[in-house]
């Protein structure tokens, strides 16, 4: 019908198991070969598209022969501008180039009509926020010809005037836009010590049913105790136990280890895609039976 997304040819049951951010400085090892745990890879398209030369042909070399997901930067879902549509319309047609079927975006937003703040700001948890951000993402998924994943973002203040906790508001938006969630546990972990909340809680209260997709990373612990998502460490032990609690309830959705700054090699992060791997694993078979039919 006009106006509704259509849905891409190329499944999202194409992601599987464990999956690593592509970044170029792992580029020459995983064109030398790519260690076997690895279910998939994540790019931002802002940061491939219109690349040329051998960076280029080798995106395109691991694209043909491995599945890809695509987590966008700088869309500014929440702001107040006008949607880019160039930059929608340059993120379809890389999508459909390299065959990818997803992709997410932060539920935040970084830029106004005087420019483009290179952070992810938060939304006000309010009503009419909601209704701000559905309709944005609504139109979003009509240029994009897919539904889109929406991704929890962590956070370091929250706006003054809230409505509703964290939890309520994904989840109204979620549920008002009719796309996905794009599931950050690390970030739930992040703000719960922040702003002291139960993470557990927060995870149950979140539209679990509509989760596609798992970000796992870690985090930078300040002197005052202050967590800030950095991705620049290895996931610590509350973080790996939120994602256990999420494949219980979710079964083995799956899940890309970020990793941003302070990128070791390619043989010191395999261990942390190897533990996802095993976390999926342990899912009861009638939880893995249900999520592969879904």
């Amino acid at each position: 019908m006009p106006g509704e997304p259509r849905m891409s040819a190329i499944p999202l049951s194409a992601l599987r198991g464990a999956g690593l951010g592509l970044r170029r400085a792992l580029l020459p090892d995983l064109i030398e070969q790519v260690p076997e745990g690895i279910g998939f890879f994540e790019v931002a398209p802002e940061n491939w598209m219109g690349l040329g030369g051998r960076q280029a042909r080798q995106l395109r070399q691991l694209t043909e022969e491995h599945a890809f997901a695509c987590h966008g930067l700088s869309l500014s879902l929440g702001g107040p501008r006008p949607l880019d549509v160039n930059l929608l319309e340059g993120i379809r047609d890389f999508m459909d180039m390299h065959g990818i079927a997803l992709y997410t975006e932060h539920l935040s937003w970084c830029g106004d009509e005087n420019g483009h703040l290179y952070d992810l700001l938060p939304l006000p948890f309010t009503d009419e926020a909601v209704r701000h951000v559905a309709a944005r993402i609504r139109r979003a998924q009509e240029i994009l010809g897919r539904r889109i994943g929406v991704e929890n973002t962590s956070s370091y203040l929250i706006p003054p005037g809230a409505q509703m906790d964290e939890a309520a508001f994904v989840s109204a938006v979620v549920r008002e836009a009719d796309c996905l969630l794009h599931l950050d546990v690390n970030n739930v972990h992040v703000n719960s010590v922040n702003h002291g909340f139960d993470a557990l809680a927060c995870l149950k209260a979140l539209p679990l049913d509509r989760v596609a997709y798992v970000h796992v990373a870690g985090h930078y612990v300040e002197p005052d105790g202050l967590l800030v998502d950095t991705h620049g460490t290895d996931v610590t032990d509350p973080v790996w136990s939120l994602l256990q609690a999420t494949y219980e309830r979710c079964g083995p959705v799956p899940t890309c280890l970020e990793r941003d700054v302070n990128i070791p090699p390619l043989s010191e992060l395999m261990p942390e895609v190897a533990h996802i791997a095993q976390l999926q694993a342990q899912v009861p078979t009638c939880r893995r039976s249900r999520r592969e039919a879904a």
